[in-house]
């Protein structure tokens, strides 16, 4: 099975360490060497890194690096870092720019109080893993609803937002929360799929099936599943875990849909929940079954989802680097943890900053 990664990065002021609209610039200078790998996001302040299908997760790491390093060094010719955070650590002077295009302006007239302040900007990381169709996509995201709060615990790394501790470790998710079309994907076949899909777009829910933002979507252009729940995390062996684990659990969930098992169907308030709690305390804290609906410590639900994809890592060879990489993120406690630790070493924002921006740059 192929994965793929796409990472959204924040662009900030080398000295004051705020996001500065010159994504677009960025991206114009950075084509001529990465092409289509590299894209602009709704906001000038952020940039995309697109990685193109593999299925060996080394190989996978060695390109995200490459890309993190070309995009770095065109962002230090413009005086800027890039930074691998889901939202801004410092927030700038002046309001966010939308970048120039016809479809991103329609969005921001339609949905202005969205993109009002910074602290609407969101840099997520999208794990795509291939798929024969679309059918195989919607069963397979059927079957990962329970296991993505666990994902998005792993992967919290957005404390911070408008200069202050927002107490969450995912404030990520809760700004995103805020757009039409984001949340956990309803149980679909494809004919229910394309019956919603024209239904939300014609009713001016969503401007187009692209805002289709669910936490586990079929991709409307490539044979993929995408899986949009987690934060962009500078550390890239945490993007690797997380890659490691959808490409397990959904090799091994394939097999169950081979057998004709139907999907776990848990209340979507508990989904909710589940999602509201691994936002807020990440790795830290309590996290709750979407299965049973008891709450217990988010490192059992990790370890859980572990056993679960077992199978599927230990089939593609994954398995020893997978427990390998928990491993050092239970030693250091997870992206939030860290910006946190950063912050109070001396009280300074701008160190949440220079760490992030080392990590980013260290590949």
């Amino acid at each position: 099975m192929t994965v793929g990664v796409e990472e959204e990065f924040v662009v900030v002021d080398r000295r004051t360490g705020a996001p500065v609209a010159r994504g677009p610039r960025m991206v114009k200078v950075a084509t001529e060497v990465l092409g289509s790998q590299i894209q602009e996001e709704f906001l000038g302040a952020q940039v995309e890194v697109c990685t193109r299908p593999t299925v060996d997760l080394r190989a996978l790491r060695s390109e995200l690096a490459l890309l993190r390093k070309v995009m770095g060094e065109v962002a230090a010719d413009e005086g800027c870092l890039l930074m691998g955070t889901g939202t801004p650590v410092i927030p700038p002077g002046s309001p966010p720019t939308v970048t120039p295009s016809e479809r991103y302006g329609r969005m921001a007239a339609r949905w202005p109080s969205l993109v009002g302040s910074y602290d609407g900007m969101v840099c997520g990381c999208h794990i795509h893993v291939g798929v024969t169709g679309r059918g195989q996509a919607l069963a397979l995201a059927n079957h990962m609803r329970p296991w993505l709060p666990t994902l998005q615990a792993l992967a919290a790394n957005s404390p911070f937002s408008l200069g202050r501790d927002s107490a969450w470790a995912s404030r990520r998710n809760v700004e995103h929360a805020r757009w039409p079309g984001v949340g956990p994907a309803p149980l679909l076949d494809e004919v229910g799929y394309e019956h919603l899909a024209d239904h939300l777009v014609k009713t001016g829910t969503l401007l187009d099936r692209r805002m289709i933002y669910w936490y586990a979507r079929s991709s409307e252009h490539v044979p993929t599943l995408e899986i949009r729940v987690c934060d962009v995390n500078a550390d890239l062996d945490v993007v690797l875990l997380l890659t490691a684990l959808v490409r397990g659990l959904a090799t091994a969930l394939l097999l169950e849909i081979g057998d004709g098992r139907p999907p776990p169907d848990p209340p979507a308030g508990r989904l909710h929940a589940a999602r509201r709690l691994a936002a807020r305390y990440g790795l830290g804290g309590e996290g709750l079954d979407p299965l049973g609906g008891g709450q217990v410590p988010a490192w059992t639900l990790v370890e859980r989802l572990l056993a679960r994809a077992a199978p599927g890592l230990a089939a593609a060879g994954d398995l020893e680097l997978t427990q390998e990489l928990l491993h050092r993120v239970r030693s250091s406690g997870g992206g939030a943890a860290r910006q946190r630790a950063a912050c109070l070493r001396r009280g300074r924002l701008g160190d949440v900053v220079s760490d992030l921006a080392r990590t980013t740059a260290a590949g």
